[in-house]
């Protein structure tokens, strides 16, 4: 790939990453990611925007070469997690003049995980600006987006916004902006689920501010660029504000059936009463998947059966990620079985205290679900349906 224009001056110059198949260790990438960085030409002063993964330094650096870029007056580092500021090591080496700008917070990071010296960088205050001649940056700090050093940076007169993390979407794709705006909706509603859902509260105050910026692209440090702004803000928007569907999540597991048949029949009686459900069995899930369903469900449902006294551990793995990523969910119920005692319910109720949403009573049988547990899951079916219509989720 080559540099690509996106106005005169102006380049990506960051490398797209086909083959990445999973994030910290931890976060699937079905479709890889590309990691962004932006070279940006003024009359006085040059400044390159993000840097790239370390595993891509050989990317950034032939663009760089093939744009002629023989002097960096700054690298902005908007955000110090190493697929952004990974490479500011050998850029500071072979621009021995560049400064590093980045939040005060930031500074003491980049310190910490990448030994940049103190006296390379230099801390920028939030709406402060910086000329490069012709050209003007804006600094907008904007803590939680998702750590707490990130921050934004504007392009005054191009009204070009780049958003750090902020609207990304682990997609690796040559399109330079969104085309498929289906495709990169799935991306960036994952990107969003797995990433920024527990900060939708900050990122609501982050949004608001926004709107005092007249904003004609946003460059993202993942994924395609938006030459259609409104596309990605009114999605988050409706992901941060709207009130959850007329929905329930169900992750679940079984052993030796009995759980199987518990979620068949609460599935069923729930559909029967107008509600939607979405079903994930964990022995295959894609957890990505998993938390995009948690962005808009009005309840989750835990199906789960007893492995020695306690939850099946992947089930304990299911109700982490939900406690750890914060979703607006209103309410939660577990069901399941247990062969000989079981204190399951009790041990997943305490693993997810960071959902505020009211416990509904859990129903769990010993072996298979007799006549009186199936009565009971259509009592939960009826109290679901019931308390989604009460808060008038659609």
């Amino acid at each position: 790939m080559k540099p690509r224009e996106i106005r005169p001056g102006i380049h990506a110059v960051g490398a797209i990453d086909w083959d990445r198949r999973l994030f910290d260790s931890l976060i699937p990438l079905p479709d890889g990611t590309s990691y962004n960085s932006y070279l940006v030409r003024g009359s006085e002063k040059t400044v390159l925007i993000d840097t790239v993964d370390p595993t891509m330094e050989h990317e950034l650096s032939h663009h760089l070469e093939d744009l002629g870029c023989r002097h960096l007056d700054y690298v902005v580092a908007n955000h110090a997690e190493q697929d952004h500021s990974g490479m500011l090591p050998r850029l500071l080496e072979r621009f021995g003049q560049a400064r590093v700008l980045c939040t005060p917070r930031c500074k003491g990071m980049l310190m910490d995980f990448l030994r940049v010296p103190e006296d390379r960088i230099t801390t920028v205050e939030d709406r402060q600006t910086i000329s490069l001649g012709d050209r003007t940056l804006e600094f907008i700090h904007a803590a939680w987006v998702h750590w707490p050093e990130t921050m934004i940076t504007y392009l005054k007169e191009e009204k070009l916004l780049f958003s750090c993390d902020l609207f990304g979407s682990h997609l690796a794709t040559t399109d330079l902006y969104v085309t498929d705006e289906g495709r990169v909706y799935e991306a960036a509603k994952r990107y969003y689920a797995e990433i920024m859902m527990p900060f939708r509260a900050n990122i609501e105050k982050h949004l608001e501010r926004l709107k005092g910026y007249e904003i004609d692209i946003i460059g993202p440090s993942h994924g395609p660029m938006y030459r259609r702004p409104a596309f990605i803000t009114e999605a988050y928007r409706g992901w941060v504000l709207d009130k959850p569907r007329n929905e329930v999540v169900l992750p679940y597991i079984s052993m030796h059936g009995s759980t199987r048949l518990m979620v068949e029949y609460l599935v069923g009686a729930l559909a029967d009463r107008g509600v939607a459900v979405k079903q994930f069995n964990l022995e295959s899930t894609d957890v990505g998947k998993l938390a995009m369903a948690l962005v808009d469900a009005g309840t989750l449902v835990i199906g789960v059966p007893t492995v020695l006294v306690g939850p099946h551990p992947n089930v304990a793995q299911a109700a982490f990620l939900a406690n750890a990523i914060r979703p607006k969910l209103q309410f939660v119920a577990i069901i399941g079985s247990y062969g000989w005692g079981s204190k399951a319910v009790e041990q997943l109720g305490a693993m997810i205290p960071n959902l505020k949403a009211e416990v509904l009573p859990a129903v769990y049988c010993k072996g298979l679900p007799k006549g009186e547990d199936l009565k009971a899951l259509d009592t939960l079916a009826e109290t679901i349906a019931q308390r989604h219509r009460e808060r008038g989720f659609a």
